[in-house]
């Protein structure tokens, strides 16, 4: 009997340790952003107002990863992915830029928006394919932040 009530009160005592472990979501986007951070990505959890016409379930602060451009050439410019593979602009049109499309579509389906502005390029991304996507959307900020 003194042993059960021994085991139930280190249980107790214990028990709230296991709340403190991450779980397998929260430690797939911790390994997310360190492999994005290696490779010489920043990131930030940032506002994001959605249009309208995007999905409903878009999280607001969303993760932004983000690369400076190397000089502040090129225009501002933002892309919207609505749906997986369909990038269209604040007016719903459709991306008919063929070398622009090629680098948006190599990006993850749950990159929701590419932005360019003067200082840096970004993407939201919802961190759901692993470390090996980090390095998609690196190649893909390297080679957008010159245009």
């Amino acid at each position: 009997m003194t042993v059960w009530i021994v085991v139930s009160i280190l249980a107790v005592i214990l028990s709230p340790l296991a709340w403190l472990r991450p779980s397998r979501k929260q430690s797939g986007r911790m390994a997310c952003r360190m492999k994005a951070r290696a490779l010489g990505l920043g990131m930030q959890l940032a506002p994001q107002q959605w249009p309208h016409w995007m999905p409903a379930h878009l999280p607001t602060p969303a993760a932004q990863y983000h690369r400076p451009r190397p000089s502040p050439v090129g225009a501002d410019w933002t892309w919207w992915q609505p749906e997986p593979g369909q990038w269209v602009n604040q007016w719903r049109e459709p991306c008919t830029n063929a070398a622009l499309l090629e680098q948006l579509n190599g990006l993850p389906a749950d990159v929701w928006k590419v932005e360019a502005q003067r200082q840096m390029v970004s993407a939201v991304w919802g961190e759901g394919g692993g470390e090996g996507q980090a390095e998609a959307i690196d190649r893909a900020l390297r080679a957008l932040a010159t245009r």
